[in-house]
C-alpha cells in the first residue's frame, strides 16, 4: 500500500467548485481602470506602432515598469501622453 499525502480518500468524488460560482466567465476590467497594459495592448489602443512606443519610452514620455522580463506600460502615462483634453482652442500638443 502506498503513502498518501492527503491522509485519506475523503476528497474523491467531490467536484471542485469555482471560487465565484455566480459568474461563468472571468470579469474584464475596463481599460481606463487598469493599472498597466502590455506594449501590444498600448499599440492597439493608441494606434501607435511598437517602435514609436519604445521611442516614447526611451525619451521618458511614457512610463513603464518591468516584472521579470515583461514590460508593462502604466495606463495613466498613456492617458497623460494622449491628454484626452486638448491644451487650448485649436491647439495640438506635440510630443514627438
Amino acid at each position: 500500500m502506498g503513502y498518501s499525502r492527503r491522509g485519506g480518500d475523503r476528497s474523491e468524488g467531490l467536484p471542485i467548485a469555482p471560487s465565484n460560482p455566480s459568474s461563468g466567465e472571468p470579469k474584464s476590467i475596463p481599460f481606463v481602470q487598469r493599472l498597466t497594459c502590455t506594449i501590444n495592448e498600448a499599440s492597439e489602443v493608441t494606434g501607435l506602432g511598437r517602435t514609436k512606443l519604445y521611442e516614447l519610452i526611451g525619451t521618458g514620455h511614457l512610463i513603464t515598469t518591468t516584472v521579470g522580463r515583461r514590460r508593462l506600460v502604466l495606463v495613466s502615462s498613456l492617458q497623460a501622453l494622449l491628454d484626452v483634453n486638448p491644451p487650448g482652442p485649436g491647439g495640438m500638443k506635440k510630443i514627438w
